[in-house]
Order: structure tokens, then C-alpha cells, then sequence
């Protein structure tokens, strides 16, 4: 479908064939993303991986990612942050009894302290910075996603209307907020004076290795769409359940079968879990973290589907419209787990029906770490609580 959002041509894509040729098919020349002011402010001129437009600064930081930051062993390195952050929420929410609970301010704050710690090192422990910076990350998910005349009027008539709505304003005290924080976070890493992290400390190394590597601030996106993305897929998850206590008790019943005796789950229990995997799989489907991936941008003419699209043309992958259609997926309203029993389908990105996560060159890279907070923290719930407690 193709509209023209202000001054801007944008196509909309809503088929897993479409996706294809803008994601692997022509994923070279759609890999650029469209200059937007917000994300060019709060990542330092594009010093990112997300929203940073096509070219050498993008092919090195995704190496650098993908390579040094984000592989496996990143992942698996921080078990220790991701088990004190879980077994303090299962403490939480016990606490509270039969009690309403916020679900959702306990879930990210959960997911907030595993990735924090992670990425930002012992400091993130603190409450001040925790706080802090959790003030700061709503504030700034929500200018994102905020109107912004200058997206879809990229001249001086939109820069003036943003101006005038006090959106420029709001993001430069959003922006110098965040970069304060990083300052202080990468002066704590750098102080002399400080204790070396142990070799096996873990959830210092990462943003140790960050200031090693380029001694910049330039993983702001990734924290910050870590958190929303995985607390967000957590509460949906919560909530399907709870409307579905059949399915609830199934993964229970798996869970406690791996678990025994043992007070919780532990990190080699996970990959045991199948009806767990494929009830966050069934999440993803229904409730994609992003229910339109990022903008991409042609940087040349393509072919999409026998039609032409000229270079400059900022492109939208509707991924809810595709995990949704029941041309491809039966009842497709419908939360059912099981329709991933004998399919091979998943979200690594080579199955265009289903891709939360994106694909091609520009696919999550927080993807393994993500998806593994994301099954320790349902499985521990599950284990601990029971399917009354979950609806009251």
C-alpha cells in the first residue's frame, strides 16, 4: 500500500512475500533508515545501531554488537543479574498475597534491572540511578513515539512546527537528562580509584568492554528498547494466561515436571521448557513488540512484488497485519500454543510470517537476550504462583 505521509512516500507492507523482498530480496538496498530528529538527537547524531542510516558506521557497530556485545556468552554472562532480579520479583509478588498487584510496574522493573546491570555495571544497583533512569526511559519512549511534524515535513515549515509545539524543547531536556546519566555511568567505569570488576563479574564486563571498545555512549537505543520490548511481551504473556487456565496448567505441569523439588528454575531448566517456548512464541504473534518494525529506506530503485518503488521511499512492515492474517495462520485471534507443535515456524528471521524481531541486516540484535529474560521470568513465575492467584 503505498501513501504519502506529509511530503514523505512511504509503502506499507502487509504480506510475508512483500516482506521478503524488502528483507532478503532487496534487503541491501532497503537497509538505510529515514533521518527522524528524535532518534538522531538521543543517539548522538546516529552513533547507533536502530535508527542510524545506511553506511560503514552501521555495518561496524552491528559487527561490534553481534561479535563482542550481544553473542551467546554475552547472554549467557549474565545469568547472575537475571537470577537476583527474578527471585526478587517472585519475592514481590508473594509477598503480596491475594493483593492487587501492578503487574506491569514489577515487570519492568524486573526486566529493567537485568538489562541495566548488564549493560551499565554494578552502579545500575543503586536506586538513585535506578529510578532515575527509569524516569527518564518513559519519558523518552514517549516523546518517540509522540507526533513530530518534522518526520513527515523534513524541512524548515516542520523543524518550525516542532518548534513552536515545544517538541525540540522537550527532546533537548530529554537528551541532556540522558547524557548526564551516561557521564555518570562511564565515569564510574573510569575512576581509578574504584575496584576492578572480578574477572567473573559478568554484569561489569559488558560496559566495561562498551568503554574498551569505543569509549562512547553509543548503546542508549539498545537499553532503552530492551526494556520496554521485553517487559511489554512479559505482561501480554501474564495476561494471556490468566484468560487461558488450561494452557496455564499445561506449562505448569511442564514446568514442575523439569523443576522437581527445587525451589525454582534454574538456567539449564530452560531449554526443557517446550510449551513455555511456544506460549511466549504465541505472544509474539498476537502482541509483536512492535507491531510496525522500523521505517526502513530505499537507497535505490526496487521491486517489490512487481511494483516498482523509487530510491527515497520509506518503507513499513505491518508485522501485526502479518502474524495476524488468517490467510496464513488459522484462527488467527485465537491464543493457541499448540498451533507450534509440528511447525518449524519461528522468529529468528527466515520465516517472513513471523518476525517480532525483524530480519535481513537490520534484525534485532538483543534478540538471544531478550528471549532468554523474557522465558526465566515467566518460567519462575509460573512455578511459584498458581492460576487463581494470577486472576486475582
Amino acid at each position: 500500500m503505498l501513501l504519502r505521509l506529509g511530503s514523505v512516500p512511504t509503502v506499507v507492507v502487509s504480506s510475508p512475500e512483500a516482506a521478503r523482498d524488502v528483507m532478503r530480496t532487496h534487503d541491501v538496498h532497503c537497509f538505510s533508515r529515514p533521518a527522524m530528529p528524535g532518534p538522531r538527537r538521543l543517539t548522538y547524531e546516529y552513533k547507533d545501531v536502530a535508527f542510524a542510516p545506511y553506511g560503514d558506521h552501521v555495518r561496524e557497530m552491528r559487527k561490534l554488537f553481534i561479535l563482542e556485545l550481544l553473542i551467546m556468552r554475552r547472554v549467557q554472562a549474565a545469568w547472575a543479574s537475571r537470577e537476583a532480579q527474578v527471585d526478587k520479583l517472585v519475592e514481590n509478588l508473594t509477598r503480596a498475597g491475594p493483593n492487587p498487584v501492578a503487574l506491569n510496574d514489577h515487570i519492568v522493573s524486573t526486566v529493567d534491572g537485568i538489562i541495566g546491570t548488564v549493560v551499565f555495571g554494578e552502579i545500575y544497583g543503586t536506586e538513585h540511578f535506578k529510578m532515575q533512569f527509569l524516569s527518564m526511559l518513559n519519558e523518552a519512549m514517549d516523546m518517540l513515539g509522540s507526533f513530530s511534524a518534522e518526520d513527515f515535513f523534513p524541512n524548515t515549515a516542520g523543524r518550525l512546527i516542532d518548534w513552536l509545539t515545544g517538541l525540540v524543547a522537550r527532546r533537548d531536556r530529554i537528551f541532556k537528562r540522558l547524557d548526564a546519566f551516561f557521564d555518570a555511568v562511564i565515569d564510574q567505569h573510569l575512576n581509578p580509584t574504584l575496584n576492578k570488576p572480578d574477572e567473573g563479574n559478568c554484569r561489569s564486563d559488558l560496559v566495561q568492554a562498551m568503554i574498551e571498545l569505543w569509549k562512547d555512549k553509543e548503546s542508549a537505543d539498545t537499553f532503552v528498547c530492551g526494556i520496554n520490548t521485553s517487559a511489554v511481551t512479559v505482561v501480554w504473556a501474564m495476561s494471556e494466561m490468566i484468560q487461558h487456565p488450561r494452557v496455564l496448567k499445561r506449562v505448569q505441569d511442564e514446568i514442575r515436571a523439569v523443576v522437581g523439588g527445587k525451589q525454582r528454575v534454574s538456567r539449564d531448566d530452560v531449554s526443557k521448557f517446550k510449551r513455555l517456548k511456544m506460549v511466549v512464541k504465541e505472544t509474539f504473534r498476537m502482541h509483536p513488540p512492535l507491531t510496525l518494525l522500523l521505517p526502513r529506506e530505499t537507497i535505490q530503485q526496487v521491486n517489490i512484488t512487481g511494483y516498482d518503488v523509487p530510491a527515497n521511499t520509506r518503507i513499513i512492515v505491518n508485522a501485526w497485519a502479518i502474524s495476524g492474517d488468517p490467510h496464513i495462520w488459522k484462527d488467527p485471534e485465537e491464543f493457541n500454543p499448540e498451533r507450534f507443535v509440528r511447525s518449524n515456524t519461528d522468529f529468528n528471521g527466515t520465516h517472513f510470517e513471523f518476525m517480532p524481531f525483524g530480519s535481513g541486516r537490520r534484525i534485532c540484535p538483543g534478540m538471544a537476550m531478550a528471549v532468554t529474560n523474557m522465558e526465566f521470568t515467566l518460567a519462575n513465575r509460573y512455578t511459584v504462583l498458581t492460576g487463581n492467584y494470577l486472576m486475582g
